[in-house]
């Protein structure tokens, strides 16, 4: 899915970055494992179903990001349950990417460069600037646990596509 819309003049130094990423999740996420989401590599880690879907919701926090000024964690709404095949999760990230990409493309310089708060009720967990945040809280963030989904796909002998270049599974 990718389309590779011409972003404003704020917003054009994410897109090379983004394209890039969106398209290696989109190929990891589509190799979930159809049936086997409570799956967990130990009690204290999320289900492999869980640590999916988080991967698949992360453009939603870009655009909220891009759209209001502060989010408070307290006041989230609960998770939504996993979806349970490949074909969900990469649906639902090509529409989350969307939403992401409209708000990329609509930002301006001046929108980027104001601050942003992450909150738990009065208590501020970070505030940086919505330029600076989009690269943290989404590219690496995506990047961050993509990485430990391909870690789950090795513990289940599921094969891993190659991301920066060959993998094990996708050699040259």
């Amino acid at each position: 899915m990718s389309t590779n819309a011409h972003p404003t003049a704020g917003a054009a130094p994410l897109f090379d970055d983004f394209d890039r990423e969106v398209e290696s999740t989109r190929r990891v996420l589509a190799r979930f494992p159809d049936g086997r989401g409570d799956w967990r590599p130990h009690a204290k880690s999320r289900t492999i179903g869980q640590l999916a879907m988080h991967v698949a919701n992360i453009p939603i926090r870009g655009t909220s990001i891009l759209e209001t000024s502060e989010l408070d964690m307290t006041k989230q709404a609960p998770a939504a349950p996993p979806p349970t095949t490949a074909a969900e999760l990469v649906a639902a990230f090509d529409a989350n990417v969307a939403g992401l990409r409209a708000a990329m493309a609509a930002a301006s310089a001046a929108e980027l460069s104001r601050d942003w708060t992450l909150r738990a009720g009065d208590r501020v967990i970070l505030r940086q600037s919505k330029g600076s945040l989009l690269r943290l809280m989404v590219l690496s963030h995506i990047i961050h646990h993509r990485a430990q989904l391909g870690v789950y796909y090795r513990l289940l002998d599921i094969p891993v596509p190659g991301v920066y270049g060959p993998s094990a599974d996708e050699p040259i």
